[in-house]
């Protein structure tokens, strides 16, 4: 027989047994894998369940919890000290740090102000109401609109002005701080700012409700202000402007969130003399605010005017805290890069993604802040961040300096029977300083969010302060000239003090 008429060799019972186990194994992995996709992509579609109803009127955010707990979880986390070499708070005790006691010519410059009884650190998002409620400020008469940022307070308003928010605001200007607060905790309403000052309740779009923050971007958009950052109001302003802007209507999802953000992290004027105001009718930046408060009158007629320092009787305008205006002139804002895109950035939950609520330092966070963009080492971005934050810091301590050394050149020449009128010039080289200074020291980057912007502020800031010298020396000839402070030179920011370009040591 022939070897090819011969009978072949049966195949081994083993090579079947592995074959079949192997075929079994590959179609449960398939199968597995496929109900996988399937249970992600029906996750996908149906990204929260509503188990309870939320309204207009729901401020509590453990209430919306229910129905969206992981934005909820990471909320929470903002009552945790987070804290980076040039802000924040990283302490366990029971308030953050003195700014003031940190940096005494703060203290020097708001003599006369509030804020030169109780200034301190930032927290969380989780403490905005408590530690306004807090502070040793409120020992001195303070405006219910004070809480238009740090109270979840939409209900108020539309109470107070009879289903009309902006009404309710104006009203509050006329009312204490305790009057309004006792309202708020009355209601059951008194938390910090929420879910709903964000979000529609129905759809949960992102929208904006403060009613300063409304009327100060319209006329923002109703200005000639260049707005490379925010291109809806360049569109509106190509129509017929039969109507005023609206954010909820005219701006992009990706403008709206900024715009959240801007609704709070804004310069604004907030006390008792008239209703709370964004000053943006001429421009973001600092000088353009700067005109915008040399023109504005108080209700009864007077000058604008936030205090009048205490030592040299200069009519000072004080900075709050304007993150929104010194972005809007960063390379981050005109590349279309949000406030949410670095501090709330996307994080993946099971199949869904979602906006990271632990609202925080993108230091804190570089991987999901930075590095979607930048190619570049965590070590590196850190170590940039660090040069621009350090030139910064020491270009702000060099105008403390040069401030507190025109304050007390100006209070030499008053000891020495100088005038008003021959001081004029200089209250107003100082009332000019101060503003610079204030602007950036009272915003929360150290200068990041527009590096080359804020070095151009402080520098100004350093300038009118030194013409401010001259100026009394000019109108006083006798007049002794303050005793020369070192410069502070590359001088470093409390906590850890890495080299500059080196990424900080308490960097995650």
């Amino acid at each position: 027989m022939s070897a090819e008429t011969a009978p072949r060799a049966p195949r081994s019972r083993v090579f079947y047994i592995v074959l079949i186990l192997c075929v079994a194994v590959i179609t449960a992995g398939a199968t597995a894998l496929l109900l996988n996709i399937f249970e992600r992509k029906t996750e996908a579609k149906n990204q929260f369940v509503r188990v309870v109803d939320v309204g207009e009127d729901d401020t509590d955010p453990e209430k919306w919890g229910k129905n969206w707990p992981a934005q909820y979880d990471a909320y929470k986390r903002t009552a945790l000290p987070t804290k980076t070499r040039f802000g924040g708070h990283g302490g366990n005790e029971a308030m953050p740090e003195e700014k003031i006691e940190r940096d005494p010519w703060l203290k020097r410059m708001f003599l006369g102000y509030a804020f030169s009884i109780d200034y301190r650190d930032r927290r969380g998002h989780a403490y905005m109401l408590a530690d306004q409620e807090a502070t040793q400020r409120l020992t001195k008469p303070q405006s219910g609109s004070c809480l238009h940022c740090h109270g979840s307070v939409m209900p108020l308003y539309r109470k107070l002005g009879n289903g009309d928010p902006l009404k309710g605001l104006e009203e509050t200007y006329k009312m204490t701080y305790q009057e309004t607060n006792k309202l708020l905790h009355d209601a059951g309403q008194a938390h910090p700012v929420s879910c709903v000052d964000c979000h529609d309740p129905e759809s949960m779009a992102l929208r904006v409700t403060r009613p300063g923050f409304i009327k100060g971007i319209q006329a923002l958009a109703a200005s000639e202000a260049p707005t490379p950052a925010m291109s809806s109001i360049e569109t509106w302003r190509k129509g017929s402007r039969a109507k005023p802007y609206d954010p909820n209507v005219d701006a992009s999802r990706n403008e709206m969130r900024s715009f959240v953000c801007g609704q709070c992290h804004v310069e604004y004027y907030c006390s008792t003399k008239m209703p709370l105001t964004f000053p943006w009718g001429k421009g973001l930046k600092a000088d353009e605010i700067e005109a915008t408060w040399d023109e504005t009158k108080f209700v009864d007629g007077s000058t604008f005017v936030d205090y009048t320092h205490k030592e040299t009787g200069a009519p000072i305008l004080k900075a709050q805290h304007p993150e929104f205006e010194l972005w809007s002139q960063g390379i981050h804002a005109r590349s279309g890069v949000s406030c949410a895109d670095c501090h709330m950035p996307y994080m993946r939950e099971g199949a869904s993604k979602v906006s990271d609520h632990w609202v925080r330092s993108p230091l804190l966070n570089v991987n999901r802040a930075c590095q979607t963009c930048h190619r570049a080492s965590e070590g590196e971005m850190l170590a940039r961040v660090d040069v621009i934050q350090q030139r910064n810091y020491d270009l702000m301590q060099r105008g403390g300096t040069a401030v507190v050394a025109l304050i007390d050149q100006i209070v030499g020449a008053k000891t020495a029977g100088a005038s008003p009128d021959q001081l004029a010039e200089a209250l107003t080289m100082q009332r000019k300083a101060q503003w610079r200074l204030d602007f950036i020291a009272a915003e929360n980057s150290m200068g990041f969010h527009a590096p080359q912007e804020a070095a151009r502020i402080l520098g100004e800031a350093i300038d009118y302060a030194r013409q401010g010298q001259i100026a009394v020396l000019k109108a006083v000839p006798g007049a002794a000239p303050a005793p020369a402070a070192p410069a502070p030179g590359s001088q470093a920011a409390p906590g850890s003090a890495p080299a500059s370009g080196a990424a900080p040591a308490s960097a995650p």
